[in-house]
C-alpha cells in the first residue's frame, strides 16, 4: 500500500462543517448558519484534499451568509482563508506532498482560455469559481482544492496568523496596487478590519503616510498603534489631501466624501465584492481634476504569490482574534459589528 493510500484509508468518512441554511441576518432571531455532519469530500483529478487547521473569518463570508451575494451553491460551507495539511491527492495530482502545509484562497478556479485568462487578467474570468461561494469552503474539517490554485505558506507564519493573508492580505495588496500610491505619498484607508490593517502595514513599511477612517473607536486606536498618521470617523474630512484611498467598508454613502478628500489626480480603489448604492456625485466636487475611481475584483494567482513573498520579506503579521470552530456564527456577528482589532480566525485542527 502506498503512503497516500495508507493515509487516505485512515481518514474519517464524516466531518463537522458549517453550512448556510437560509441566508439572513447573522444577528437575527435565527442564525443562517448551521453546524452539521457531512461526508468528507473526495479529491477529483487535479485536486488536493486538505485537513483544515485554521480558517479566517472574512467580511465576504458575512455577505454569503446574509444573502448580500446571490446563492451560487445551496447549503454552501463558507470560508476561504484556509490553512491546512495535505492528506490526499486525486488522480493526476502531484504538486504537493502529503503532510505539506498549504493555503486555500478565495479564487478556486478559472477557465484558462478566455480573453481575460490569456491576457493575465484571470480575476476577470467570466467562468471563475470561488471557495466558500461556488464550492464548499473552510468552515469545516476538510476541503478540496485544485492544486494549481493553492499556495505554499512561508514557514515564519503559524497557521492562525497565516489564515487572513489568504484573502484579506491578497485583496488588500491588489487594492494597494490599483490605488496607484506614489512613493512617499498619502493613503487613506476607509474601514479598518482584517484587510485594511494588513494593507496599512505594507504601506507604512514602504514609507507611505497612512490615514485611517472608521467608525470604531477601538479600530481607530489600533490604526494609530500600527503607525497611522491619523485616525478619525468614516465621514470626517481628511487632515491632509490624499494621493490615494482604498475603501474596504461596503457602504456606498461614503464614496462622495472619499473622493472629496482626494488630491488632484488621486485614485480611490473600492476593494469589496459588495457595495451598497453610491449616491449622486457632483462633478466639480468629486470627479474633476483628473481623479480616478476604480474597483477591485478578486485577484490573480500572481497577486497571491507576490503578496506572500512580500509579507514574508516584510514580516507582515496580522493581528488575530481566535475563535473555537464551534463559534463560527459568533465570530461573524463580531465581524458585523465592525470594531475589531485585525481579523477573526477559527481554530479547527491541531497546529
Amino acid at each position: 500500500m502506498t503512503e497516500q493510500a495508507e493515509m487516505m484509508a485512515h481518514l474519517p468518512t464524516q466531518m463537522k462543517a458549517w453550512q448556510v441554511t437560509t441566508p439572513g441576518p447573522i444577528d437575527g432571531p435565527q442564525s443562517p448558519l448551521e453546524l452539521v455532519t457531512k461526508p468528507v469530500p473526495q479529491p477529483g483529478p487535479g485536486e488536493t484534499l486538505v485537513r483544515i487547521l485554521a480558517c479566517g473569518v472574512c467580511h465576504t463570508d458575512l455577505h454569503v451568509s446574509e444573502g448580500d451575494l446571490p446563492v451560487h451553491h445551496a447549503h454552501v460551507t463558507p470560508g476561504h482563508e484556509i490553512i491546512g495539511e495535505v492528506v490526499g491527492n486525486g488522480p493526476q495530482t502531484n504538486r504537493f506532498k502529503l503532510g505539506e502545509r498549504i493555503g486555500v484562497p478565495w479564487l478556486r478556479w478559472t477557465c484558462g482560455v478566455c480573453r481575460y485568462c490569456r491576457s493575465g487578467r484571470e480575476n476577470l474570468c467570466p467562468h471563475s469559481l470561488y471557495t466558500g461561494w461556488d464550492h464548499d469552503g473552510g468552515y469545516a474539517q476538510y476541503v478540496t482544492v485544485p492544486e494549481g490554485f493553492a499556495y505554499r505558506i512561508p514557514e515564519r507564519f503559524d497557521s492562525v496568523t497565516a489564515a487572513p493573508l489568504l484573502c484579506a492580505g491578497i485583496i488588500g495588496y491588489r487594492a494597494f496596487e490599483r490605488a496607484n500610491v506614489p512613493a512617499g505619498g498619502t493613503l487613506g484607508l476607509y474601514g479598518f478590519g482584517g484587510s485594511a490593517h494588513i494593507t496599512a502595514q505594507i504601506a507604512i513599511d514602504q514609507g507611505i503616510q497612512v490615514h485611517v477612517f472608521t467608525r470604531g473607536k477601538d479600530a481607530q486606536k489600533f490604526g494609530l498603534q500600527l503607525g497611522a498618521a491619523s485616525a478619525q470617523g468614516a465621514y470626517d474630512p481628511s487632515p491632509v489631501k490624499l494621493d490615494s484611498a482604498i475603501m474596504f467598508a461596503p457602504v456606498g454613502d461614503m464614496v462622495p466624501n472619499e473622493l472629496a478628500n482626494l488630491a488632484k489626480g488621486g485614485t480611490l480603489a473600492l476593494a469589496g465584492i459588495h457595495l451598497s448604492d453610491i449616491p449622486a456625485l457632483n462633478y466639480q466636487d468629486h470627479i474633476f481634476h483628473e481623479k480616478n475611481l476604480t474597483s477591485v475584483e478578486s485577484n490573480t494567482r500572481r497577486d497571491g504569490e507576490e503578496f506572500l513573498t512580500l509579507a514574508d520579506r516584510l514580516d507582515i503579521h496580522p493581528a488575530t482574534t481566535p475563535y473555537a470552530f464551534e463559534k463560527a456564527d459568533e465570530a461573524l456577528r463580531f465581524v458585523k459589528q465592525g470594531d475589531i482589532k485585525g481579523a477573526c480566525v477559527l481554530r479547527i485542527g491541531e497546529d
